[in-house]
């Protein structure tokens, strides 16, 4: 192996020694060759080391930390640790597909502009068993970027990022124990650009101990902090009803009976006073954030469509923002379809 490979894969693990050989063998296994796979142990209790030693490829280099750290430190120290240009990342309970390295790296290469680049995910569950599910964020850099204030539009499993830049930027937040890869790519947006592949070139496994699931409250209040300072930056100081209102737009079916006419009216009036803002800050791409309000408007509309029945159509009908759909649809095809993207 290279001293200076082309790529570091790094995959930070605890506690996962029934997952591990997935996620490993998986990058073993690429068809883009020129990488060094680095995981690091972060405290596990379990047979995870034991795992790992068995292995004899000399591209794997296992590190351990002195004690458990966390997912943000584990994540920075990999990023110290790394002697690729670009670093991938892969979660400890994952599959890499065989040309999701090859695909990435080409697009990188010819993209200079670019400093991360993410893709679309399927799942599986606990027992490996693929699920009806395909996790895909915007490709277009603008509409990533469009995006951010509302949710995180980059999905952390399937980056690959220029080494360099993330050093740069200062790594992980290590106060956001969740959420730190959102923080670090709304971060990000200010100076640089990102994308996404709209190809499947990752399977996330679904199981009741991922760290997701475990700490929904501490997501939710970064989250929600994460957005305020995307809403700031806009020049909007949202109140905290504002802003959980706002949170809420990206996971309307959560809502409920919450979903009712007053809040697609404020939803719409909100979208709208983001769009508004943008044209005095120029934060965003007027037509890229034009597009994210569209989705999100068309999102809470569909969600809406049980509670509200026959009332939904008045609000539809009499809203700038449904006027928008036809040509949205054709935009969301076009940033859709491989062939179109021109990544």
């Amino acid at each position: 192996m290279s001293s200076s490979p082309r790529v570091t894969v790094f995959i930070p693990v605890h506690n996962r020694q029934h997952y591990i050989v997935t996620a490993v063998d998986s990058i073993l296994a690429q068809t883009f060759t020129d990488l060094e796979l680095l995981v690091i142990d972060d405290g596990s209790t379990d047979a995870t080391l034991e795992v790992l030693s068995r292995y004899r490829d000399p591209r794997l280099r296992i590190e351990t930390n002195p004690r458990n750290l966390g997912i943000p430190a584990t994540r920075n120290r990999g990023l110290g640790l790394a002697r690729g240009e670009y670093i991938a990342l892969l979660d400890s309970d994952d599959h890499a597909w065989p040309e999701r390295l090859a695909r990435q790296v080409s697009v990188l290469d010819r993209h200079p502009e670019l400093a991360q680049l993410g893709s679309a995910c399927n799942f599986m569950d606990a027992r490996g068993q693929l699920l009806k599910r395909v996790r895909r964020r915007p490709v277009d850099a603008a509409e990533v970027d469009a995006s951010l204030p509302f949710y995180c539009a980059l999905t952390n499993r399937t980056l690959l990022a220029r080494t360099a830049v993330l050093r740069e930027a200062g790594g992980y937040d290590e106060s956001f124990p969740r959420c730190q890869d959102y923080e670090l790519h709304q971060r990000l947006s200010r100076t640089h650009r990102m994308a996404n592949l709209p190809d499947i070139l990752v399977c996330g496994r679904e199981h009741a101990a991922r760290f997701t699931r475990q700490t929904r409250d501490v997501g939710r209040e970064r989250k929600q902090a994460i957005c305020q300072r995307a809403l700031e930056e806009l020049g909007i100081t949202p109140t905290p009803e504002e802003l959980a209102g706002h949170y809420d737009l990206s996971r309307p079916a959560g809502l409920g009976e919450a979903l009712d006419a007053d809040y697609l009216a404020w939803a719409e009036q909100w979208l709208r006073r983001i769009e508004t803002a943008n044209r005095r800050s120029h934060r965003h791409h007027p037509e890229a954030l034009a597009a994210v309000t569209s989705e999100r408007w068309a999102n809470v509309c569909w969600s809406a469509r049980r509670t509200l029945g026959h009332r939904l159509w008045r609000e539809l009908l009499r809203s700038p923002l449904t006027r928008r759909w036809p040509a949205r649809l054709k935009h969301y095809w076009q940033h859709r379809n491989p062939a179109a993207s021109g990544l």
